[in-house]
């Protein structure tokens, strides 16, 4: 959509990292979901190492291999997952931040966007009309 009006503009999309604490989280629960999976497919059982009986989830997860294997595997992603999002949508132009997801808490309309370029390429050396406004739609896009 930006594209159709503004055709000088490159459009550049990137993740947004998440704090180094919740990165850090992140790899150890991954690292954790790998250890506990490969306990479970061998049948090891590391507790005797620590001086501790197997909990019963352990005996369990042994006597189910490929449930206990799946479930740890999507339960651990889903955290990993949550972990690491930031939930960001940070819009620059020519290297100034000229939106924040992370500071309005919303992303910005359709409208609001064009505008923010509008105004933001008026002083550059190229210009694009903004798209007609639909009375019958309040997000800015046209069907």
């Amino acid at each position: 959509m930006i594209h159709q009006h503004f055709p000088e503009i490159e459009v550049q999309g990137d993740n947004f990292p998440p704090p180094p604490t919740r990165q850090y989280l992140a790899q150890a629960l991954g690292m954790l979901k790998m250890a506990f999976i490969l306990s479970v497919v061998t049948g090891y059982n590391p507790f005797p190492l620590l001086g501790l009986e197997a909990p019963n989830f352990m005996t369990w997860a042994w006597e189910n291999k490929l449930y206990a294997s799946m479930m740890a595997f999507f339960i651990s992603n889903a955290i990993e997952g949550q972990l690491i999002s930031t939930g960001a949508f940070e819009v620059s132009f020519n290297g100034v931040e000229v939106w924040s997801k992370l500071r309005s808490g919303r992303p910005p309309s359709a409208n609001e966007l064009f505008e923010i370029l509008q105004s933001q390429s008026s002083s550059s050396s190229f210009s694009a009309k903004l798209p007609p406004k639909n009375p019958t739609s309040s997000s800015g896009f046209s069907e």
